[in-house]
């Protein structure tokens, strides 16, 4: 079975899928699109063993001896410093840490926080933190931020000429119900990112990683 993986910062977010990616704008983005439909999505954080997977290069030799390959990796979520999810998290039905609605600093607490979630049925969701509802429904669940579109809106908070330019990676909804994952390969603000997402036809879109952004896409020579 291929894989296609999207792994969450040192939480790791795998999307293990059997599909062919949509590349466009590829000079200026690592783009991979995927149906939720054409096979099984998951969310890692550690390994069989529970050892914390904390970066691609294990998560690919974590799938390989599986004799499975690795298609796509991208990394997001909130974190603590020992590499334990930071606000909601779900994996495979477990909530292994509850949702985060407290204020605190860097990106993750910027207005809106939210949650991007996937249930038994395939069914793909980004929401507003503060609209989440816990289903046992529910196969995985990642929390992160800021939103980046909300219903087909940037988030109000972003600025067009700010200057806060960074390479930050996020996923996003199109109607469709096909995930999108963008990473910049140069600096971008939040809101050329989120004008990206909603020009690429998405609704709903979250933020999940930034300075330490990464992502694997060999049959795109990005690795």
């Amino acid at each position: 079975m291929k894989i296609i993986t999207s792994f969450i910062l040192s939480l790791l977010l795998l999307f293990m899928l059997s599909c062919k990616e949509k590349i466009k704008n590829e000079d200026q983005f690592v783009i991979y699109q995927v149906s939720p439909d054409k096979g099984n999505v998951k969310l890692y954080w550690k390994n069989n063993d529970h050892t914390i997977l904390r970066s691609i290069a294990r998560l690919k030799k974590e799938v390989e001896a599986r004799n499975e390959t690795l298609l796509f990796a991208m990394n997001g979520g909130m974190f603590e410093p020992d590499n334990s999810p930071k606000g909601l998290y779900i994996d495979n039905f477990k909530m292994l840490k509850s949702i985060d609605t407290l204020k605190g600093n860097g990106n993750s607490y910027l207005p809106r926080n939210g949650i991007f979630y996937l249930t038994r049925n395939n069914q793909t969701v980004i929401v507003k933190t503060q609209k989440f509802r816990q289903s046992t429904e529910i196969r995985y669940a990642t929390q992160s931020g800021p939103m980046l579109l909300m219903n087909g809106e940037i988030n109000p908070i972003f600025q067009k000429d700010s200057k806060n330019l960074n390479i930050g990676n996020g996923v996003g909804i199109l109607g469709n119900g096909d995930l999108l994952f963008v990473l910049p390969k140069e600096e971008i603000s939040f809101y050329n990112l989120a004008r990206f997402f909603k020009e690429s036809g998405c609704k709903n879109a979250l933020y999940l990683d930034g300075f330490v952004s990464r992502a694997y896409l060999p049959e795109k020579n990005w690795v």
